[in-house]
């Protein structure tokens, strides 16, 4: 499994967004020059996060980009399930019920099942506000991967 960079790049939006909207809504153009990531990129994943009830929008003169939740509210689970789909390593567990035929009777699906488990649990048990702290502890610096 591989983040893609819209995955990478949704996260490190959020977090630059949290870090500096203490005086109001966030500029796209502003988060893209810290972030060194291209507007129009970041112009195609803001409406995923939007849709998702992460991000929110506001128009106007003092118009950008705010969180839609508290950033402990905002695991990056949820972040990347937004914006990369499913994380389930095979498809029968992306729905459930699961309409493979084979469900009840697979050899390997525990295999399958705890990967996906681990993901859920290890990147669902990390918040917008964990990241923060780190920064502002001077603890890590954002990174441009």
């Amino acid at each position: 499994m591989k983040i893609s960079t819209r995955g990478r790049y949704a996260l490190r939006m959020l977090v630059d967004i949290a870090l500096h909207s203490k005086d109001g809504a966030v500029v796209l153009k502003d988060v893209a020059e810290r972030q060194n990531i291209s507007k129009k990129y970041l112009e195609q994943i803001a409406p995923l996060l939007n849709r998702s009830g992460i991000l929110k929008t506001s128009r106007g003169s003092k118009g950008g980009y705010m969180l839609a939740k508290n950033p402990e509210e905002i695991t990056v689970l949820l972040v990347i399930e937004a914006t990369e789909g499913s994380l389930a390593p095979v498809s029968c567990l992306e729905h459930q019920p699961s309409d493979c035929p084979r469900y009840e009777s697979c050899a390997t699906l525990y295999v399958w099942q705890g990967l996906y488990d681990g993901i859920k649990d290890y990147l669902g048990g990390i918040t917008l506000r964990d990241i923060v702290d780190r920064i502002d502890s001077g603890d890590k610096k954002m990174c441009n991967i």
